[in-house]
């Protein structure tokens, strides 16, 4: 496995194989917790207080200066990392043992701007439909007063892992 550690969280990549040998849900919950690596895009927004059930995640992250864009507010792609990962975490806890996912496309809508003063925000993901090829899913970010800041769909291939 390939790791790097950064102070109090270690990033990598987990081997398809170890991916193939778990159920999706148990898979998720393995990164959440932390006997299974955080991907190294999970770097640019570091999530804490991470939860999974099956066809919904919830993650939690600060928006701060180093997010920011040229004309003063957090980029998008914060919030597109934050809405992609929660909604293709959302699919993956419903795949079965030896499946996987990707995305095929999604569509952001951006309701308020962030700033480092927005604190805390919430990123929830839902599984929308589980199919045998495709999936769908949804995602919505909300500061602590519960106002709705970016919320996203998207469409997922469902596929059967390689073995080994």
């Amino acid at each position: 496995m390939s790791k790097a550690v950064v102070p109090g969280i270690e990033f990598g990549v987990v081997p398809v194989s170890v991916l193939a040998s778990m159920p999706g849900l148990d898979f998720v919950r393995g990164i959440f917790a932390g006997s299974l690596p955080q991907p190294p895009i999970m770097q640019t927004v570091e999530p804490f207080d991470c939860t999974a059930e099956p066809g919904h995640v919830v993650m939690h992250s600060v928006p701060s200066l180093r997010h920011y864009n040229p004309i003063g507010s957090v980029h998008g792609g914060y919030a597109a990392i934050l809405l992609d990962s929660a909604m293709g975490l959302a699919v993956q806890t419903q795949c079965p043992q030896g499946s996987g996912y990707t995305t095929l496309e999604f569509k952001i809508s951006f309701v308020k701007a962030m700033t480092e003063a927005t604190g805390v925000v919430r990123t929830e993901g839902t599984t929308l439909s589980f199919g045998r090829r495709a999936a769908t899913a949804e995602a919505r970010i909300v500061d602590t007063q519960g106002r709705l800041l970016a919320h996203a769909t998207t469409t997922c291939l469902v596929f059967e892992l390689p073995k080994g």
